[in-house]
């Protein structure tokens, strides 16, 4: 199961919110279980990947500010 590039912080976030609430309200199936929670930890790296790239740009613009 792959991430496509393009998919927003949002979309992703969004997508972990679904699974979350299925597993909540145990409307996965046990077969299903192990690709969601695979899926789950894909899209919380983008995520992470993402706020931490954000966090460098803002950093980096804060700098620039400075000067």
């Amino acid at each position: 199961m792959t991430i496509k590039k393009t998919i927003t912080y949002t979309e992703a976030m969004t997508e972990v919110e679904e699974i979350l609430e299925q597993i909540e309200n145990e409307e996965l199936d046990v077969d299903d279980l192990a690709e969601k929670v695979k899926r789950v930890s894909v899209l919380l790296k983008t995520c992470k990947d993402k706020l931490t790239k954000t966090n460098e740009q803002v950093e980096l613009i804060l700098k620039e500010m400075e000067e």
